[in-house]
């Protein structure tokens, strides 16, 4: 073994203990070569025996400076002070070929994937050593880490690099066998790849400039999950106000915010608890969101009719309650019907709910004396989303609901929607016709006289006719066909 320890710096050190070993040898040297010198000097052959002892001590003396020079001060072979370069790993290579000399350079495994994983470890120093060391042995490549602290362990979350070969199973094995419990992991994509600081700011930068975006920010924010809002008072008569304390809870799989107007926020997650870390983060963008108060973009844009009537869509909140209520006046009881599915004296109460951005957008189409005469609505219902349209009767068969639902299955591709549907009777022939008009990929199911239309977004996108979270000013004109 060497009996010399390196130091931070790289600079050998030596150890007192060898210090003082070679001193106490070196007296005991010359202790031993008196009493021989004495002994032999007062022999018949003295000068003899003490010339050939002075000889034998010279050459032991220069057999151990060489050799002391040659090991005594040499590092392990294994330890050169300095970090090791990768080894290359190419398709069909051998553990032998990744150990030859010629095996050192830059990793190449080919083509790779991104998993997200999670795993929980001891809270104890080595133990995330192991964790890496383990991702290693997989020649897995760790992009970013964060770590959740609990009262009992520590929650890893990484981006990994995966050679395509080896999968999930492995990976979830080898972290078992390096001490990692409650292991989860699924694919991820370039989004990922953003840090943690920058996406939660871009999220709260979204949710300041919108209300309707805080449900999407909370989805982002957490992956996959349910998120439902409840108000402080709902159409049923429910008291959500009571279900969440003002600072939030927090329930292994479920959390609770206490939402702006009073109302409560569910979060939900069945397939992985979520830490305090993240209930924090949660936490702190519906308080943003709170702060800011109620708030929409105020973009417009203007379009002609075939017939040549000027009207404009814009977003809609809860200030436009009273001209919703207007508009319901001048509605037949049967278009009410068709839209609310129920009462038609039942219609304006769902107006608050629908008009609130805590629940998804609205658009509105306004005539040019500022007559309300047409709502979309993309409503966020847990992991699905709704569209909802209804088109004063006069101002139907022009293409104002065509338009509508245009742009409302575009801001859902933009949220990052996967489908919308929309819930309808058999004999909405407009309606359907309109989901028609989308050329996406439609599911159709019909019960007791009930239509749920379901398009998928997925299949092919939509284009974007109006960026209501850009534009601040008035589009340039152009024409609704038919």
């Amino acid at each position: 073994m060497s009996q010399v320890k390196r130091a931070k710096n790289g600079r050998p050190v030596h150890h007192w203990r060898r210090d003082l070993v070679e001193l106490a040898a070196l007296f005991t040297a010359v202790a031993v070569a008196d009493a021989v010198a004495n002994l032999i000097g007062h022999g018949p052959d003295g000068p003899t025996l003490l010339l050939i002892s002075a000889v034998v001590l010279v050459a032991t003396a220069g057999f151990h400076t060489w050799w002391s020079h040659r090991h005594g001060h040499a590092p392990p072979t294994g330890d050169t002070g300095s970090r090791p370069t990768a080894t290359v790993w190419t398709a069909g290579a051998s553990e032998a070929d990744a150990t030859a000399p010629e095996a050192v350079g830059v990793a190449d495994v080919g083509e790779t994937v991104l998993w997200r994983m999670r795993t929980t470890v001891r809270d104890e120093p080595g133990s995330l050593a192991s964790l890496c060391a383990a991702l290693a042995g997989q020649r897995v490549d760790i992009l970013s880490l964060q770590t959740h602290p609990l009262t009992e362990g520590t929650v890893d979350e990484f981006l990994l690099r995966v050679p395509a070969q080896v999968s999930a199973a492995d990976i979830i094995r080898a972290v078992s066998h390096a001490g990692g419990a409650g292991t989860w992991i699924e694919r991820a994509d370039a989004h990922d790849l953003v840090d943690a600081p920058t996406r939660v700011l871009g999220l709260a930068t979204r949710t300041a400039l919108d209300a309707a975006e805080l449900p999407l920010a909370l989805r982002q924010l957490l992956g996959r999950c349910t998120i439902r809002s409840l108000p402080a008072g709902s159409v049923r008569g429910d008291r959500a106000d009571e279900a969440a304390p003002v600072e939030g809870a927090l329930e292994d799989t479920v959390m609770r915010l206490r939402a702006p107007e009073g109302g409560v926020i569910t979060v939900e997650r069945p397939y992985l608890p979520f830490t305090p870390t993240e209930f924090a983060r949660a936490r702190a963008l519906v308080e943003l969101d709170a702060r800011l108060g109620p708030r929409i973009p105020h973009s417009k844009d203007v379009l002609t009719l075939p017939q040549g009537n000027d009207i404009t869509v814009r977003r809609a909140d809860a200030g436009d309650v009273d001209a919703a209520k207007a508009m319901h006046e001048r509605c037949s009881p049967r278009t009410l019907s068709m839209r609310y599915h129920g009462p038609v004296g039942d219609a304006d109460k769902y107006l608050n709910h629908l008009l609130s951005p805590r629940f998804g957008r609205t658009l509105a189409v306004q005539t040019a004396s500022g007559r309300i005469v047409g709502l979309g609505h993309l409503l966020w219902d847990g992991d699905e989303t709704e569209i909802a349209l209804l088109v004063e009767d006069d101002w139907q068969r022009r293409g104002i609901g065509s338009e509508l639902l245009g742009r409302l299955v575009a801001m859902a591709v933009e949220a990052g929607c996967e489908s919308v549907y929309a819930v309808t009777q058999s004999s909405n022939t407009g309606m359907v016709a309109a989901m028609r008009g989308l050329d996406l990929p439609l599911d159709y199911q019909i019960e007791e006289g009930t239509l749920v239309i379901t398009a998928r977004l997925d299949a092919a996108p939509v284009t974007s006719r109006l960026s209501y979270g850009e534009a601040q000013q008035h589009q340039p004109e152009h024409s609704v066909r038919d």
